[in-house]
């Protein structure tokens, strides 16, 4: 589903600071399976799945995605695959302060033009799903951690995209919450979603959900 070659990319280039993050990725993700990317801060994790998710683009190779190139694509093109191809759960989950659980799931489906009542059901039922149904007011400012990551999750859902990224899902829960995070892992991989994660969190990455574990360090793949 998803394939890259020879995937370098670099920061700051032509600079004195310039930093090089991955140095020549070869890697392919199966369609409908959870691969988590593991390895200690500074690995590449990151930026590795903000180029598979199309958030950035490689300095050096190709990212394939459905068999079509998307490396090279004009912006509107790569965002309109975005949008609707992909979900993301960020790491420290970049929520809107001052705006409800609901507005923020609803956000990143406006620009598709879809009729506002039919967006809002839609949210609506999938904060049901995840049991947040009864906080979808509250602003998420006032929301727990655990609730907080609910609503990230809800919102990288809202366009029905058919691969989810998170970014170290876990990093700022605790044990509890972290094994309620497994738990609605467990239910994208019923809906048949491809999941791609980074972690090393051993709950997650040594989880029974979790079918292939790719180490990184240094921004190489091990």
């Amino acid at each position: 589903m998803i394939e890259l070659q020879g995937v370098r990319k670099a920061f700051n280039q032509g600079r004195p600071n310039e930093f090089w993050a991955l140095h020549g990725i070869d890697l392919a993700i199966e369609a409908g399976r959870v691969t988590a990317l593991r390895g200690p801060s500074g690995s590449g994790k990151t930026t590795l799945l903000t180029i598979i998710g199309g958030l950035a683009r490689p300095t050096q190779g190709r990212v394939r995605f459905k068999e079509q190139d998307i490396s090279g694509l004009p912006e509107r093109f790569l965002t309109g695959i975005r949008r609707k191809s992909f979900g993301f759960v960020f790491q420290k989950f970049n929520l809107i302060r001052g705006m409800s659980a609901l507005e923020n799931v609803m956000l990143p489906a406006y620009p598709n033009g879809e009729p506002y009542k039919a967006l809002r059901e839609r949210a609506e039922r999938i904060l049901d799903q995840i049991k947040l149904g009864h906080r979808r007011d509250a602003r998420v400012e006032w929301l727990s951690g655990g609730e907080q990551q609910r609503v990230a999750i809800a919102r990288a859902l809202i366009n029905d995209p058919e691969v989810v990224i998170a970014d170290e899902p876990t990093a700022n829960l605790d044990s509890a919450l972290a094994i309620e995070f497994m738990g609605i892992l467990e239910s994208l991989i019923s809906q048949g979603r491809t999941v791609l994660l980074s972690s090393h969190d051993p709950l997650v990455v040594d989880s029974s959900l979790v079918q292939r574990v790719v180490d990184m360090r240094d921004g190489r793949i091990l």
